[in-house]
């Protein structure tokens, strides 16, 4: 260790064994035997770090802290004291000191402060670095043998965990190996869905995941009742990794009481998926019982939420099926004077057993990033996608609606219709002037393709309880990280689409969504 401290301390003398000690740790000790003289020190001098005594004549500590603050905000400040009053290490904390010692301290309690302020980072780099290694070994195994639905929601959310604490590692060294392994993984998951995916709807069992059309039924009308309302958050096209980005931000205000994640159906996207929450339906069950509610993706159509203007009616009809009998309320947040109509509006929601708010940010910032240049720079990878995500959520309305619960003490599901992944690997497809246009999936009478190891094909859309817009209707969906491309301008549309993120196809990021039930810590 090669730091400069300022020891400040008015019986600095009867330290000298302990500034010795730190010496021969390779450290450069400086001392004060005063307030103002460690204020002067620091305006003549560099420090990496000061240990400041709380109980010297003249200036207090506290009140030496308050000024070194002001001219060295982000020098790291030790407090050494006599006293175990819970007011003045309240003090010295709201004055953001980075560590409190009580005397008498020992040489092992000022070398732990010194490595836990001053070589904290690189120390958890290490010991995240080290982890990691251990467990890939583990994981690569684990995914290679049959897994069911809940194993493969592990999987990813142990890669998910690893992503955010390399995330927080300086160099980043083990990054482009998790990614590789992501990708490996996203391989052997696409197999698996692919594989069992008819079954899970035609021949549920035990080892079947819930899907998106019993969310409902299985995770939110169970927890209806009169005593307090319950507010069910749909943050669409949201993953794993952003909520937990977005749950570290309110585990002030909230704690998790049940944590699951179930699976989205196919098409993972608000179309299909969404549709499928609310009316507790697979989509071509949708089509047949409500023909005039159902709207097809044809064309040249990119206005996903056109295809969702009848959630509540579905959702009320869902309620009348099932027999439930509940004040509801819906909300759909797409502009700011949704945001305002919400708040100004919340007092009133707590008279009802349901309240249903669908955020559609995330949606449009993934698809912002693909046709704007300047969102595209400012999100280049995952990692600043997720830091995007939390700039947004930190400043929403989402945000303050939340805290708005939390001071009512009321309870909250939050979870998302599908996730998205980024796109690297194009396939040619060629279809008709009906073919959707969505990136991950298609759906047509005439898909031609190549390259099938990276589509599934449906050519029985019967069979997976999507609708036939004629007899000849097939779907494709892309696997892991490829899109589908036409001929026609391949290279400009490769370029314009590759590193963008879409959803619509297989992969752990778009199909294994969370669902997070939560109460007020108030």
């Amino acid at each position: 260790m090669n730091y400069s401290i300022l020891w400040a301390d008015d019986e600095i003398d009867l330290l000298k064994p302990l500034i010795i000690f730190l010496e021969g740790k390779g450290l450069q000790v400086k001392t004060a035997n005063s307030g103002l003289d460690a204020i002067d020190a620091i305006q003549t001098e560099s420090f990496d770090l000061i240990f400041l005594d709380e109980n010297m004549p003249g200036m207090t500590g506290l009140e030496v802290l308050v000024e070194i603050k002001k001219q060295k905000p982000n020098l790291p400040v030790v407090m050494i004291t006599k006293s175990e009053e819970e007011e003045i290490m309240e003090e010295a904390i709201g004055s953001k000191i980075s560590d409190y010692l009580i005397k008498p301290i020992n040489p092992s309690q000022l070398l732990l402060s010194i490595k836990k302020i001053m070589e904290r980072k690189k120390l958890e780099e290490v010991h995240t670095n080290s982890n990691y290694r251990q467990e890939f070994a583990e994981l690569s195994i684990q995914y290679q043998n049959k897994l069911t639905a809940q194993e493969w929601a592990e999987i990813y959310q142990k890669l998910v965990f690893w992503e955010l604490e390399i995330d927080l590692t300086e160099n980043k060294s083990m990054a482009p190996i998790l990614q590789d392994q992501k990708q490996e993984a996203n391989k052997q998951f696409a197999k698996f869905v692919e594989k069992e995916y008819e079954n899970w709807l035609n021949q549920p069992d035990e080892n079947s995941p819930i899907l998106s059309h019993k969310i409902m039924r299985k995770h939110v009308f169970p927890h209806i009742n009169d005593k307090s309302p319950l507010f069910f958050i749909l943050i669409d096209n949201l993953r794993m990794d952003q909520w937990k980005i977005l749950e570290n931000l309110l585990s002030d205000y909230f704690k998790p009481e049940i944590e699951n994640s179930y699976y989205s159906i196919l098409p993972t996207t608000t179309a299909y998926a969404r549709n499928s929450i609310f009316a507790g339906m697979m989509p071509s069950e949708i089509q047949k019982k409500y023909p005039e509610k159902w709207i097809n993706d044809l064309g040249d159509s990119t206005d996903e939420e056109g295809f969702n203007h009848n959630e509540e009616f579905f959702l009320q009809e869902q309620l009348k099926r099932l027999k439930i009998q509940a004040k509801t309320s819906y909300h759909k947040i797409i502009h700011q004077y949704h945001e305002k109509a919400l708040l100004d509006n919340f007092n009133n929601l707590l008279n009802n057993n349901l309240n249903v708010v669908v955020f559609n940010f995330v949606d449009m910032l993934s698809h912002a990033r693909t046709d704007m240049s300047v969102i595209k720079q400012l999100s280049p990878d995952e990692s600043a996608y997720r830091s995007l995500t939390a700039s947004w959520f930190q400043h929403s309305a989402l945000f303050e609606f939340l805290k708005k619960i939390y001071a009512k003490k009321g309870r909250v599901i939050i979870t998302t219709d599908h996730g998205m992944i980024r796109v690297q690997n194009p396939v040619k497809i060629i279809g008709d002037k009906s073919t959707n246009t969505n990136l991950r999936y298609k759906h047509g009478k005439n898909l031609n393709y190549d390259n099938t190891n990276k589509i599934m094909v449906v050519k029985n859309p019967d069979a997976v309880f999507l609708p036939k817009i004629n007899v000849s209707t097939s779907y494709v969906f892309s696997k892991e990280d490829s899109f589908l491309a036409y001929p026609n301008n391949y290279n400009h549309y490769v370029q314009h689409y590759k590193n963008t993120f879409q959803h619509g196809g297989i992969s752990m990021e778009e199909c294994i969504v969370p669902i997070v039930y939560l109460s007020s810590k108030k």
